[in-house]
């Protein structure tokens, strides 16, 4: 976990890395709540009998909005300003799921500060995720999300 003073000593930080988190399980309850909260069934998501039979993953997935919705979670593992009072989901520049999340597995979140600039009373911050998936060479899913922090 990294500790940052001020919003302008996380602004230095900018071009470096976050770091890693620790691996959280995808379980079937997750996207099924997922599923409840965004309306989407889809069965390659929610129904593992169907999935086992008819998928190319052999199992369900869990949605690319639940993979970069863990973002927040994973980025509290990361880091933390002291003097933050709050921050605010400004967008994003890219998102691009990439590769499967198949329900069991483990996922990571890699993070880099790619730039930190004032903007009024807040400090607008871009941040590259990548997720990982534990034993698969290709990421999940790589977003550069925009967040001003107050």
């Amino acid at each position: 976990m990294l500790t940052f003073a001020n919003l302008t000593e996380f602004s230095a930080h900018a071009g470096q890395s976050l770091g890693v988190t620790d691996y959280v399980v995808i379980t079937q309850e997750m996207v099924d709540r997922f599923a409840l909260a965004t309306g989407d069934h889809q069965w390659i998501h929610t129904n593992p009998e169907r999935a086992a039979r008819e998928s190319l993953y052999g199992t369900t997935i869990a949605h690319g909005f639940l993979t970069l919705s863990l973002a927040p979670r994973l980025m509290a593992e990361l880091y933390r300003i002291e003097s933050m009072k709050m921050g605010i989901n400004y967008g994003a520049n890219k998102i691009r799921f990439m590769n499967a999340v198949p329900v069991g597995s483990r996922l990571r979140m890699r993070a880099t500060l790619l730039q930190a600039e004032p903007q009024g009373t807040s400090t607008r911050c871009t941040v590259e995720c990548i997720f990982e998936v534990e034993g698969e060479p290709k990421p999940a899913c790589i977003a550069e999300l925009i967040t001003l922090l107050f």
